[in-house]
C-alpha cells in the first residue's frame, strides 16, 4: 500500500525553476530528503528519545559530499520519457534512490571495515565513538556493527517509503517498481561476488583466467546497473517509457556505468584522498580484486605477483607496502589498460544516447555531460 503522507511539494518560492541546471535538481533533491528526515524524526521520538543518534546520523551521512549521481540519472531518466520537469513526486521518487545509496554505504562500510567516508567516521564507527563517550557496558565495536546494520536496513525500508510516498500515481510507481526491486537484488548479489572473490583467490576451482571476467561480473552488478542503468530505466518507466527506451536506456547505462566503476576503482588506488574522501590505498588494504588488480595480476611478474597476492588486503599495509603495491601495478600496464576501457565504454555509451528515442532533447545533452562527469579523471 502507498505510504499515507506523500512528500509535500517544495517551497517554490524558495527554489528557482530551470529545468537544466543540476544545481536545481540537486538542491531539490536535498530539499526533499530533509522533508523526509524531519518527518522520520517525529516518528521516532514517539518511541524514544534515545534515537536521535539515527537520524543525525543519516543527515550527517547525506550532508557529507555525495555525488547524487543516481537521482540526477533517474530524473533524466524521467525527462527523457516526457516526465514533466515540474513534478516534485518525480524528484521525491528519483531521491529515493540516494536513501538506497545511504543503505549500501553504511554495510559497504561496515563490509570493508573503513573508518572513514566522504572524509568523516563511518556509521560503524560513529556508533562505537557514541558507546566509548557515554561510558556503556559491553563491546564498542560490537555495539558500532550492530547498529550499522541495523542503521542501513532502517535506509533499505525508508528508500521503499519514500517511492511510495512520493505523490506520483499509483499506475505510474507500479510501472517502475518491479525495475527498482530488481536493481536492489542485483547490488546485493554483486556484494557477495565482491566479498566471495577475495575469499576464493588462489582456490582450487579459482581460475586466474577467469578472474578479469568475474571482477566485470562484480562491476555490473554491483556498481554499473545500479549507478547508471537501472535508475535511467526506473526514471524512464515512472514516466511511461516503451520498450524502445528502456532498452536505449539500458544501451547507454550499462557501458557508461561500468565506465564510472573503472574510474572509481583506478580513484581506489591512485586517488587523491581530499578527492575520495578515503585514505590513499584503501581499497588495497581491504583487498578488493577489481579489474584493475585483475588486469594487473594477468600481465605481472611472478615476483609481483607473489607481492600482490600476499600483501593484498591487509589492513595493516604501511604507506611503504601501499607504495610497492602502486609500482606493481603500473609495472604491469593495468592502469594504462583500464583508462582506454574507460575510453572505449564512454564512446559505447554515448553512441547509444546518440541513437535513443528521447521524448525530450534536453534530456540528450544533459545525460551526455553526466557521462562527462561521471567518467572524468579527478585525480
Amino acid at each position: 500500500m502507498p505510504f499515507a503522507h506523500p512528500v509535500p511539494p517544495l517551497d517554490r518560492a524558495r527554489v528557482p525553476r530551470s529545468p537544466v541546471d543540476e544545481e536545481l535538481l540537486r538542491s531539490r533533491v536535498e530539499r526533499t530528503l530533509e522533508n523526509f528526515l524531519d518527518r522520520q524524526q517525529a516518528v521516532l521520538a514517539t518511541v524514544s528519545p534515545e534515537l536521535g543518534p539515527l537520524t543525525g546520523t543519516v543527515r550527517a551521512l547525506l550532508n557529507s559530499g555525495g555525488k547524487r549521481l543516481r537521482p540526477a540519472f533517474c530524473y533524466w531518466g524521467w525527462r527523457g520519457a516526457g516526465g514533466d520537469p515540474d513534478e516534485d513526486g518525480a524528484v521525491a521518487a528519483c531521491s529515493a534512490l540516494e536513501l538506497l545509496q545511504a543503505s549500501a554505504l553504511v554495510h559497504d562500510d561496515l563490509i570493508d571495515r573503513s573508518d572513514t567516508r566522504r572524509g568523516v567516521p563511518s556509521v560503524h564507527r560513529r556508533f562505537e565513538a557514541l558507546h566509548r563517550e557515554r561510558g556503556w557496558h559491553g563491546d564498542g565495536a560490537q555495539f558500532g556493527a550492530a547498529s550499522a546494520v541495523l542503521l542501513g536496513d532502517l535506509l533499505l525500508a525508508w528508500c521503499d517509503e519514500l517511492l511510495w510516498g512520493s505523490g506520483l500515481s499509483l499506475a505510474a510507481v507500479r510501472r517502475g517498481k518491479p525495475v527498482f526491486d530488481l536493481m536492489r537484488t542485483e547490488v546485493m548479489a554483486g556484494q557477495y561476488l565482491d566479498l566471495l572473490e577475495p575469499a576464493t583467490a588462489g582456490l582450487a576451482g579459482a581460475e586466474r583466467e577467469g578472474a578479469i571476467e568475474r571482477a566485470r561480473t562484480v562491476v555490473h552488478y554491483k556498481a554499473a546497473k545500479y549507478t547508471v542503468e537501472r535508475p535511467l530505466q526506473i526514471g524512464g518507466l515512472l514516466a511511461g517509457a516503451d520498450a524502445a527506451l528502456t532498452a536505449a536506456y539500458g544501451a547507454f547505462g550499462l557501458p557508461l556505468g561500468e565506465a564510472f566503476q573503472l574510474r572509481d576503482d583506478l580513484l581506489g588506488v591512485f586517488g587523491d584522498p581530499e578527492v575520495t574522501g578515503k585514505p590513499a590505498g584503501d581499497d588495497l588494504r581491504e583487498g578488493k580484486r577489481t579489474l584493475l588488480v585483475a588486469e594487473t595480476l594477468a600481465e605481472c611478474s611472478a615476483s609481483d605477483g607473489r607481492l600482490l597476492n600476499g600483501l593484498l588486503g591487509a589492513s595493516e599495509l604501511s604507506e611503504h607496502e601501499v607504495g610497492l603495491l602502486r609500482a606493481a601495478i603500473v609495472r604491469s600496464g593495468a592502469p594504462e589498460r583500464i583508462e582506454q576501457r574507460i575510453t572505449v565504454l564512454r564512446a559505447e555509451a554515448l553512441s547509444a544516447l546518440d541513437d535513443a528515442p528521447l521524448v525530450e532533447p534536453e534530456a540528450r545533452r544533459v545525460l551526455r555531460r553526466l557521462a562527462g562527469a561521471a567518467t572524468a579523471r579527478r585525480s
